[in-house]
């Protein structure tokens, strides 16, 4: 009969449903990935390849000369042990400071819905914003901080003095970064087994000790993805709050691997060195990502 159907055949008006929506509600995802990611990607892995002249009219193949020109760089090598001394030292600053700030506001009694508040707010900020701050309260001789470090006897000026802008940038970079690991150990906090933890009190393991030998260990997965969301953080997310506060001045001294990229790519016009900066870039970071995950599936029980 003419209405008779196959076994199997779709209902009508399921074909378009069960077939093609998934991928078209893929479809503005997918070309958010293709246009910013990997296009750029795709251009970067040329360009590394290629010289052109001032006007972009014409390009000459190098090979590996821009590979070779960047990693012999000494300007490059100052930036990239920059980048790992201040990643390092950011991530564990604010690992510490994040996790003794959950476990002392999940000790309180009362008032743990402020102090969360407090803490959470400069996560809601955007890195050059928080740098704005910072720079209005360090502002020498009209800024807050900067007239409380004066009164103590320290004179001032980030803009001249290397050390005291590398100061600045880490204290700003922790001070964000701070309120994210906050929110995440805090989160891992409450979901700890309240019977787990009472039978480490019934053992005797109380205070410090209950901290040390109890809620750190179970807090290490946390801890994991927060170190490798840290270093990503301060490899790719903190160029406009350095760009905010120093320029990557003085002399370079806050001149991390992403401010020079920019600085390459845009001031000084050499996109094949900012080509190859970026593929490390990513590459580096791609790493943190894959050590993750190995590092996960190996305390995963079998």
């Amino acid at each position: 009969m003419g209405g008779s159907r196959t076994a199997g055949e779709p209902l009508p008006g399921t074909w378009f449903r069960g077939r093609w929506l998934p991928w078209l509600l893929l479809a503005p995802q997918l070309l958010v990935i293709a246009v910013f990611f990997l296009w750029p990607t795709l251009r970067a892995l040329r360009d590394a390849f290629y010289q052109g002249d001032a006007f972009g009219l014409s390009e000459e193949f190098v090979g590996l000369r821009h590979f070779a020109h960047t990693l012999g760089s000494a300007e490059y090598g100052h930036a990239l042990l920059l980048t790992l001394a201040y990643a390092l030292l950011t991530s564990a600053l604010s690992l510490a400071g994040g996790f003794a700030l959950a476990v002392a506001v999940e000790g309180l009694r009362s008032g743990r819905t402020l102090f969360r508040t407090l803490f959470l707010w400069p996560y809601a900020l955007a890195p050059a914003i928080s740098a704005a701050l910072w720079v209005f309260l360090f502002r020498p001789q009209v800024g807050l901080g900067a007239g409380l470090l004066e009164h103590v006897g320290v004179h001032w000026n980030p803009a001249l003095q290397a050390g005291q802008a590398q100061a600045l940038v880490l204290a700003t970079t922790v001070w964000q970064l701070l309120a994210y690991n906050f929110l995440f150990y805090g989160a891992a906090l409450q979901s700890l087994p309240p019977s787990l933890l009472e039978a480490a009190a019934l053992d005797g393991a109380r205070g410090w000790r209950r901290v040390r030998d109890v809620i750190w260990p179970l807090l290490a997965p946390t801890t994991l993805f927060l170190v490798v969301t840290d270093l990503t953080f301060v490899l790719f997310d903190t160029f406009g709050l350095i760009d905010v506060l120093t320029q990557g001045g003085p002399d370079h001294a806050t001149e991390t691997l992403v401010y020079k990229l920019y600085e390459d790519a845009f001031r000084n016009f050499d996109q094949g060195a900012a080509a190859v900066q970026s593929l490390l870039l990513m590459l580096l970071v791609t790493g943190l990502g894959v050590l993750q995950l190995r590092l996960q599936r190996r305390r995963v029980p079998a």
